[in-house]
């Protein structure tokens, strides 16, 4: 019994751990969730505000700037403007973008986390799907601040987040890996960026009704086809062309024409930088290897893909020279040969010709060297930009959905940000424009989504006072007049137009316009900011020079009518669809570079308006690429041109802070002890009660259908500071009550167990009482039942000695198994058998016998039977006659007893008879023995032999005597010469081969006492026979001849005679 309570004891201690183990686990999690709600609230003055929108100074870049770096030094990437989310590219790898940052942003409340990227992709996805409706997500900042990576990171998002299934993961994985492709084709080193996008990427991912990926579509805009042809020092051309030099198979360049040296190419040496330490270029030759395979192109759409890059080097390395009349003509150019399987003399003509059409004639007009240039280089661009967007719709085909059913749309817009150089050209006009667009964009979406917002509350919308640059999207697309049109006009127009007359043309025509300048316009301080060829434009982000030099060559982008003609010939699968033979060819100029942009974005627009708008904008902190700087200058210079203070003072303008009712009672509901622990009535009731008892004014907030308008943030922290002093008490008092629910709980599961462990202890000393007495009365009827079998075992089988003779048997024959005999010889060693096992047991010591004999019998050799029957015939013939039978009887019987001297025998005898047959020679026993000469009694040593015919006395090879078997008779014989008297050791065994050799068993007779012989005919001779000390013979005194035998030598040498 004393075991009880230390099992007790010990349970009830398991129990302690694991209540506390649990415990532990749920105060964690809660601290966790009160740490992340609104974490930036409590830790503001360290790391900063989380949303823009509750700064106090909502007006001032000083106070937004400083929030910004207080969380990149903390390595808080992320910051909101309401669900704007403002993103600083940290130059360095965080650990917040792994598998399990992805699960915990999952289905989680957008303001319930810290910010971050996977917040956005998360609300974006779980908008779509509650309301069914498409959506977007514009990624915009200036080269460099990250905007690839962005949209990167929201893909893989969804590519975790997304159901899956094998077409699914074949759709992910195809527009996962359409990045590094576009990225090497679209991408190129600036001095900015190392992994810049030099083009506009908008990407549609189609999902189905159950949340799957399950399509896409890729759109691009504005390609910089210029870097074909031409880089700036420090920059390099599109990343492909690099990573075909250097991680191309050897097989594949011969196969090319090409070289394992970059240096070799024109295009792609001008900006003095091949090598780049940040790029691997052969490692990301082998992903644009296995994105091919993955996005479903074809081995021969590779090889054409390929040619198509190794042509454009090529092209670039063909070399013109003036002829004697100062036309340009190609000599020997190696080149032309790995030209797209043109035939030579066609690609020469179109190089160094200009094909003219005149009414029912077709004249060629030869190039000057620089025209050739020119041609040369357009005919780079073309190839390239076709090139370019038959990459792009080739993946788009790979991405298409083939399911009619309605689908909802998540659009991903990576488009350059605004661009500032120290020399600004066609390219930073046209990308500015775009931001432009996008700016007045964002502004209307914007304030649309708030007054929509307010109009659903039921709040009052107040206008908001910001900067409309519509004004300056007039002053560039404007019909007629803007700068898009004058720049098409000086294009268009004959005669020779140049970029100086175009910069006239828009001094004429749009001189006075507030937002524009040029060095003729501007007053005399200005003027000397501004070159001659200089005009400058106040951008919604700030003023921009720009330098027209080549704006009207880089719009026109002419390729020449003969120029496609030419490449129409080509072999290459690509080039042909590239250059239709369908494609018109109109007397009509193409649409300039700048119209076709303003179009695309004029589309752009119109898909951007019909989906709901998510943005990020991302930030560079410095020029350098360096972890853990943050340049004030050039951040507030990015803020600016990235509209984020424009965006602030649109989210403030009305109130900065607004929460669903049910949010804003959980937490803040201690606050009040009316609304504490819990809230009977509607959630809204619970916030009129508690901001009464929290004593808001009603110019501080609003109260609309489902949430809660705070106008002011220091309205927000002074509850938030109410609610964290709060906490603390009520953190103590729940603490009390805790401890104390947990011990009062603690001491009813220890009772209970207490309690269950008694009564198992109980009902076990119970049962084993119960096993006890159970064994007892077996054990009493068992030996009852002995007693009385015992006692009536001489009667007859009955119920009363049945069980005791059942146990006789088995016992006996248990005891009769482990003392069997183990021969025959101890056959007389068999247990005695009680009286009611004397039958069974007589049958079964004759079936053992029987067995043993059978075994041994089996087990016998020919040789030990030969043996046996020998033993046999001599126990027939002297068992009870002589006394020293029986120590002969373990002495095997040997074929010959002198082996050696019979075999020299027979050797000798056969010598001296040479081929006569001797009587020795085919012996069948030999022993020897002792003869007693009968006069005298005199011993000399002899061998006696057996052969099948007689018995032979020998002497050294020497027949003394022969004695035939027929005339042996007992004691008599019938030779004259009288008896032999012999001395053997081996006397059973000779005379046992005598008889059966000699077939004598018949002659054999045995005398007691003394034998009697004769010594010649008529005289006889006798043998005493005594038992003495020692062994001897010797002649008696009486003439006899007396033998004295030892009984201690029966076994061996004691001499017999006959």
């Amino acid at each position: 019994m004393r075991t009880g309570p230390t099992i007790t004891s010990y349970l009830c201690d398991l129990l302690k751990r694991a209540i506390h183990c649990i415990i532990k686990v749920i105060k964690e999690r809660c601290n966790q969730i009160l740490r992340n709600m609104e974490a930036s609230l409590t830790a503001r003055d360290r790391v900063g505000i989380q949303d823009f929108v509750l700064l106090d100074t909502y007006t001032s870049e000083s106070a937004f700037l400083d929030n910004l770096r207080k969380r990149f030094h903390e390595n808080l990437i992320y910051t909101y403007i309401g669900t704007l989310l403002v993103s600083v590219n940290p130059y360095k790898e965080l650990d917040i973008y792994s598998k399990k940052q992805m699960d915990t942003y999952m289905g989680v409340n957008f303001f319930e986390l810290p910010p971050h990227i996977y917040a956005l992709a998360d609300n974006v996805f779980r908008s779509m799907q509650s309301e069914f409706n498409n959506h977007f997500i514009l990624i915009s900042g200036e080269s460099g601040a990250g905007k690839t990576e962005a949209s990167k990171k929201i893909l893989q998002f969804y590519a975790v987040s997304c159901p899956s299934t094998k077409l699914l993961n074949n759709v992910r994985d195809r527009l996962l890996l359409s990045n590094p492709v576009l990225e090497a084709f679209g991408n190129a080193k600036t001095l900015k960026n190392d992994n810049s996008s030099r083009f506009g990427k908008y990407m549609d991912i189609q999902f189905d009704h159950q949340g799957g990926a399950v399509g896409g579509h890729i759109l691009s805009y504005l390609l910089e086809k210029s870097r074909v042809v031409h880089q700036n020092h420090g920059e390099r051309n599109f990343h492909i062309f690099y990573q075909l030099v250097e991680g191309g198979e050897e097989d594949l360049l011969r196969w090319l024409g090409l070289e394992r040296n970059c240096q070799r190419y024109r295009y792609l040496v001008q900006g003095d930088c091949a090598k780049v330490r940040s790029i691997n270029d052969k490692s990301d030759w082998n992903t644009v290897q296995k994105a091919l395979s993955v996005i479903e192109f074809g081995e021969s759409d590779i090889e054409h893909l390929f040619g198509i890059i190794a042509s454009v080097l090529h092209l670039g390395n063909i070399k013109f020279e003036a002829d004697v009349r100062g036309y340009a003509s190609l000599n020997n150019n190696q080149e032309m040969h790995w030209l797209l399987g043109i035939p030579t003399q066609v690609l020469q003509q179109g190089l160094t010709h200009r094909k003219i059409e005149a009414k029912t004639e077709e004249v060629f007009s030869p190039f000057s060297v620089d025209h050739a240039v020119y041609a040369r280089d357009a005919l780079a661009k073309a190839i390239y930009g076709r090139t370019f967007n038959w990459l792009v719709n080739k993946i788009n085909e790979s991405l298409v959905n083939k399911d009619s059913s309605r689908k909802t749309v998540i659009g991903l817009l990576d488009i350059y940000g605004f661009e500032v150089f120290n020399v600004n050209s066609f390219e930073q006009f046209c990308i500015n424009y775009c931001n432009e667009k996008l700016q007045q964009l964002f502004i209307q979406l914007t304030l649309k989504s708030e007054q929509e917002e307010y109009e659903m509350e039921g709040i009052e919308w107040e206008p908001v006072p910001f900067f409309n640059n519509k004004i300056i999207c007039d002053l560039v697309e404007e019909k007629h007049r803007g700068i898009i049109s004058l720049l098409d006009e000086e294009c268009l127009r004959p005669g020779e137009a140049t970029d100086l007359t175009f910069l006239e043309k828009m001094e004429e025509k749009i001189s006075g316009h507030p937002h524009f300048v040029t060095h003729k316009l501007a007053d005399q301080k200005t003027r000397k900011t501004l070159e001659r060829g200089d005009f400058r434009l106040l951008h919604y982000a700030g003023e921009v020079t720009y330098c027209v030099v080549g704006f009207l060559d880089k719009n026109n982008d002419l390729l020449y009518r003969n120029g496609k003609e030419v490449m129409r010939q080509s072999k290459n699968a690509i080039i042909k669809h590239c250059f239709p033979s369908t494609e018109p060819d109109s007397k009509r100029r193409p649409e300039t570079v700048v119209t076709q942009f303003k179009s695309s974005l004029v589309s752009l627009t119109e898909i951007l308006m019909s989906k709901e708008p998510w943005y990020v904008r991302c930030i560079k902190p410095n020029e350098a690429k360096q972890p853990g700087r943050f340049d004030d200058v050039l951040v507030r210079h990015q803020m600016k041109y990235l509209g984020l203070m424009e965006h602030l003072r649109v989210r403030r303008a009305g109130f900065a802070y607004r929460r669903k009712y049910e949010i804003f009672l959980q937490r803040y509901k201690p606050l009040c002890p009316e609304t504490w622990p819990n809230w009977k009535g509607t959630a809204a009731e619970g916030v009129q009660c508690l901001i009464k008892h929290l004593g808001y004014k009603p110019n501080e907030y609003k109260m609309g259908r489902t949430k809660i308008f705070i106008r002011h943030p220091s309205t927000l922290f002074a509850t938030e500071d109410a609610f964290q002093v709060c906490k603390h008490k009520l953190a103590t008092s729940i603490q009390a009550k805790y401890k104390g629910y947990r011990a009062k709980g603690d001491y009813l599961k220890q009772r209970e167990a207490a309690t269950k462990i008694e009564t198992c202890w109980r009902g076990l000393l119970a049962r084993k009482e119960r096993e006890k007495r159970a064994w007892a009365a077996i054990c009493v009827l068992i030996c009852y039942r002995f007693i009385k079998g015992f006692m009536t075992r001489n009667q007859p089988v009955c119920v009363d000695n049945s069980e005791y003779l059942a146990y006789v048997r088995q016992n006996y024959l248990t005891r009769l198994r482990d003392n069997l005999p183990k021969t025959v010889m101890e056959k007389d060693s068999w247990l005695t058998p009680p009286p009611i096992m004397q039958e069974a047991s007589q049958l079964l010591k004759k079936l053992y016998i029987r067995h043993m004999v059978r075994k041994y019998v089996q087990g016998i050799t020919p040789q030990r039977k030969a043996q046996l029957l020998l033993k046999a015939q001599t126990s027939s013939m002297f068992k009870g006659k002589k006394e020293n039978y029986p120590f002969s009887v373990c002495r095997p019987f040997m074929d010959t007893r002198i082996g050696k001297t019979a075999e020299l025998l027979s050797l000798r005898t056969g010598d001296a008879l040479g081929s006569f047959h001797h009587p020795l020679q085919c012996f069948s026993y030999s022993v020897p023995v002792v003869k007693y000469d009968r006069n005298g009694f005199r011993p000399r040593l002899r061998q006696l032999i057996f052969t099948q015919e007689a018995a032979y006395l020998v002497e050294d090879a020497k027949i003394k005597q022969r004695i035939d078997y027929i005339s042996l008779k007992g004691n008599e014989e019938s030779n004259t010469h009288g008896d032999l008297v012999l001395q053997c050791d081996y006397l059973f065994e000779a005379l046992t081969k005598l008889s059966l050799i000699g077939n004598q068993q018949n002659s054999i007779k045995v005398v007691q006492g003394s034998v009697r012989f004769d010594i010649q005919p008529g005289r006889e001779g006798f043998v005493d026979f005594k038992s003495g000390q020692e062994s001897m013979v010797y002649r008696a005194k009486n003439g006899h001849l007396m033998v004295v035998s030892s009984s201690k030598h029966h076994d061996k040498t004691m001499p017999n005679y006959y």
